[in-house]
């Protein structure tokens, strides 16, 4: 990893606490006076200021709730505070002087017409988002008056914080930081929160400023189990607020044009029961079953055998764990698998089409290896041949050629869990797949068109980072896609989880980017696989799910701080 990499770590590990304020419903402003930390709970109106350290909560506004009711944006500057509320940006320039002592005298700055969310200011300029417009909005303090504008660069609701030259904005569908030129709205780099529906974002002081945290504060309804003695099912689901805040440390490699964000240390274990469905008997066979990979952003610290010993082999610069058995005799009983110890962190590369013109050729081994029909795609149906041409039109560039086949293949598709998968002209002509079926119709398009590309999977840790210790079991398995970009590399895009919003538009979170939680085992390969006597075995003339029961389990042990860049 590169040694000129930027970096906001923390100080110490107590700095990566999250911060539960109390009586809070919904947090959207953010920002700090001197060591203060002073947030906005829209829901209740209530101005606070939070100990980040004790999670003391104190309301600063008793008397004065009605006037910050829906508050989206919070930001001081100097002795003054700036809000945004419904569609204008108010200001109270005495606001340091009266702040917990007497009520808060407004004025308002400027009305833009469209309801605002997040709010920042520097020195002359005063920077206002608008989800609704598309823009970024900067103002001039003493005149109001728009100055320019920039394009949003995300389709959530975002909020805004300025460190020196650089704008800082987190969206709430995006789960997304963008660090974007305060000057010229260039943007720099991207970044994945650990955690969906960011609302708030701001830079602590504390801290010198080569190593200042950078905290965000989260609002969502979370599902629970609700116990009513009084219902008949006293057990029922519900919903309730979940609102907290939680420092974001990352790294940047310009280098190799991504960045690393809130790591998690996770125990996986992948364990076979054998359990099938009629009596078998085999010699001589080999279960192959991938391991963790080393990646830029996934480490496999160390991996232990479960049940029985197996024997280390290589596919293609993927780890295998082969189990062997002489004789797999009928009624046999056996448990056997892996427990890996993994470092997650999230990923997310920022290319522009610039970034991909004038490319290297494709290497031969890999036109031979990835633009083929090596996993029944239905390459050569008139269906998915004719979406292939449909989905980039008249389009040339790499990057924009791949954006254009998910967002086509997004917009044919409904999202539906099936327990086996067609392939792609089966599955366009329906209109609805899973996600190995969007991996497949995925494939078979960037493939026709000339991009490289291959599956990766195969589970996802559950979201839950503040379960630390707790055994969690994944609901399914899941796979997604990487696609080849000569002289840059693999670089990652999800399969479906964004293709949430009939007609909309689609978030650009996990287009080239990973969260934490994803694991990657088998890139481009089976993850798991059979041979009797060193020739595979096809999985449908032996199905796997027809011999064992798997049990897939993770632990969530601790966060961790970006890598080390010498490393």
């Amino acid at each position: 990893m590169s040694s000129d990499s930027p970096v906001l770590p923390p100080q110490t590990r107590a700095d990566l606490r999250t911060v539960r304020p109390f009586g809070v419903y919904r947090l959207h402003g953010l920002t700090f006076l001197g060591d203060r930390a002073i947030a906005v709970d829209s829901v209740r109106g209530h101005l606070l200021e939070i100990d980040l350290t004790t999670e003391n909560t104190t309301i600063l506004n008793p008397y004065q709730v009605s006037d910050f009711l829906d508050v989206r944006g919070l930001a001081f500057w100097q002795e003054s505070l700036w809000l945004t509320r419904e569609d204008t940006v108010y200001c109270c320039p005495d606001a340091r002087d009266r702040l917990g002592r007497e009520p808060l005298k407004f004025e308002e700055f400027a009305r833009l017409g469209d309801r605002l969310s997040g709010v920042a200011v520097w020195e002359s300029a005063v920077y206002v988002s608008c989800q609704r417009a598309g823009y970024i909005y900067i103002l001039n303090r003493n005149s109001g008056e728009i100055i320019t504008q920039f394009y949003a660069p995300g389709i959530g609701e975002e909020n805004l914080a300025v460190s020196e030259e650089d704008l800082w904005i987190c969206d709430s569908e995006e789960q997304t930081i963008y660090c974007m030129d305060r000057a010229t709205g260039d943007l720099r780099y991207n970044l994945l929160t650990p955690y969906s529906h960011p609302t708030a974002i701001a830079f602590d002081p504390r801290q010198v400023s080569a190593h200042r945290l950078l905290h965000v504060a989260y609002a969502e309804e979370e599902i629970y189990i609700r116990d009513d003695p009084n219902a008949s099912n006293p057990h029922q689901v519900s919903f309730r607020d979940r609102t907290f805040i939680h420092p974001v440390c990352f790294q940047y490699h310009p280098q190799q044009h991504y960045t690393l964000s809130n790591g998690y240390l996770v125990e996986m274990s992948y364990v076979e029961e054998l359990s099938p469905l009629e009596p078998v008997q085999f010699e001589k066979l080999d279960w192959r079953i991938a391991l963790p990979a080393d990646t830029a952003r996934q480490r496999l610290k160390e991996v232990r055998a479960i049940g029985m010993p197996f024997e280390e082999e290589t596919e293609r610069g993927q780890r295998f764990a082969v189990f062997k058995f002489d004789t797999l005799q009928q009624d046999e009983a056996r448990i056997f698998g892996w427990k890996a110890l993994v470092e997650l962190y999230s990923i997310k590369y920022h290319l522009t089409p610039r970034d991909v013109e004038d490319l290297p050729e494709l290497p031969e081994e890999f036109k031979q290896l990835y633009l083929v029909d090596n996993d029944q795609l239905a390459m050569n149906s008139d269906i998915v041949r004719q979406a292939a041409r449909e989905a980039i039109g008249n389009e040339t560039n790499l990057l924009r050629k791949i954006l254009s086949i998910r967002d086509y293949v997004y917009d044919k598709l409904d999202y539906g869990i099936k327990p086996y998968i067609d392939p792609p002209d089966v599955v366009l002509e329906r209109g609805v797949g899973s996600c190995g079926e969007y991996v497949g119709v995925l494939l078979a398009l960037l493939r026709l068109n000339g991009i490289a590309c291959r599956t990766v999977g195969r589970y996802k840790c559950p979201p839950h980072p503040e379960r630390k210790g707790v055994p969690l079991q994944p609901d399914y398995n899941h796979v997604w896609l990487e696609f080849y970009v000569p002289g840059i590399g693999w670089i990652p895009m999800e399969s479906n989880p964004d293709d949430n919003e009939e007609g909309g538009l689609h978030p650009m979170r996990f287009f080239m980017g990973l969260a934490w939680h994803h694991i990657e085992l088998g890139k481009g390969i089976r993850f798991e696989s059979l041979r009797l006597d060193g020739v595979p075995i096809h999985k449908s003339k032996i199905p796997l799910g027809d011999l064992a029961l798997n049990h897939v389990r993770f632990t969530i042990l601790d966060e961790l701080p970006p890598p080390n860049p010498e490393e």
